[in-house]
């Protein structure tokens, strides 16, 4: 019986090592956001356990420099490179149709892409680019690959949240920041949006055998802080403190292959051990509420 009580949060940086031996051999993995930080280091990990790992970039010449760098560390790694820009609606479809033609089966889907503190912008529909990249984005990515991964089935997803979610409220009078912006809080908003999504999601994927769990990484220090020159100063002073993505990676890991965790679904995790959730994290009135405005938003039925 796999314990479910969340363990005291671990006070070394480094945090916990998913001591998994699984192969991947014949799975196919697709990570967002894999040409940097956790996302390479994910996807390194996970081709160096046999998997084929396919890489979803918005920038697809870093997306190319970090794949040639996995195949450096690892020659067998079968790793490759999509254009995928979750700040854009018509990509996401565009990624998923092209995906769907080509690729026959997806075993782990890990939506590692994200904006963190940056100035108020919209995404190419009009979203505010929080809530537009961290959520939207990736709520409309995984109803397109939903299907083919309860073909594939056994299968799961892994959505990186924050611990941020804690101080997050979801604004659904002001879902996109018009009213008043400040960027810590649209973050917070976003990273809330995850695990409401990963709770609800959960719930409908019941007796698919496929699951989903979000994780918090810890505080990594990557390069998600970019737009943020206070939060950039404090990353480099208080970097001895801070997890090396190879070190933050471990949690998305862990969810993606640890065998304890094959019937686990709807969970919240960091160092690789479930972690508290914030009362409105727990929401099941909130996760509905949130899974339709999303629908409406992208003009889509996911029932």
């Amino acid at each position: 019986q796999f314990n479910l009580e969340p363990k005291p949060h671990m006070t070394h940086a480094a945090g916990a090592q998913c001591k998994s031996t699984v192969c991947l051999d014949g799975k196919t993995v697709l990570i967002t956001g894999a040409n940097t930080g956790i996302g390479k280091e994910t996807a390194l990990d996970l081709a160096m356990r046999g998997a084929r790992v396919i890489m979803a970039c918005r920038d697809v010449e870093k997306g190319e420099e970090a794949a040639a760098s996995i195949r450096a560390a690892y020659s067998k790694a079968q790793v490759e490179v999509r254009e995928l820009d979750l700040a854009d609606t018509c990509s996401i479809r565009a990624f998923a149709q092209i995906f769907l033609k080509e690729v026959d089966q997806l075993h782990i889907l890990i939506t590692n892409a994200g904006v963190m503190m940056c100035p108020y912008t919209k995404t190419i529909d009009g979203f505010e680019m929080h809530i537009g990249v961290n959520h939207l984005g990736h709520f409309l990515l995984t109803s397109l690959l939903i299907g083919l991964m309860k073909r594939s089935a056994p299968a799961r997803i892994v959505v990186v949240s924050s611990l941020a979610h804690n101080f997050g409220w979801i604004r659904f009078h002001d879902f996109h920041s018009q009213g008043s912006y400040n960027s810590g809080l649209a973050y917070c908003q976003s990273k809330l949006a995850n695990v409401l999504f990963t709770r609800e999601l959960a719930r409908r994927l019941k007796g698919t055998n496929v699951t989903v769990n979000s994780v918090h990484p810890g505080t990594v220090n990557s390069d998600l802080t970019r737009h943020s020159t206070l939060m950039t100063i404090c990353f480099t002073v208080l970097s001895m403190f801070l997890k090396t993505p190879q070190e933050g990676a471990q949690t998305s890991i862990y969810c993606a292959v640890a065998e304890e965790l094959h019937s686990i679904s709807g969970q919240h995790f960091s160092d690789c051990a479930p972690a508290f959730v914030a009362p409105q994290g727990r929401s099941e009135e909130t996760a509905r509420r949130l899974w339709d405005v999303s629908c409406e938003q992208l003009g889509i039925q996911w029932d």
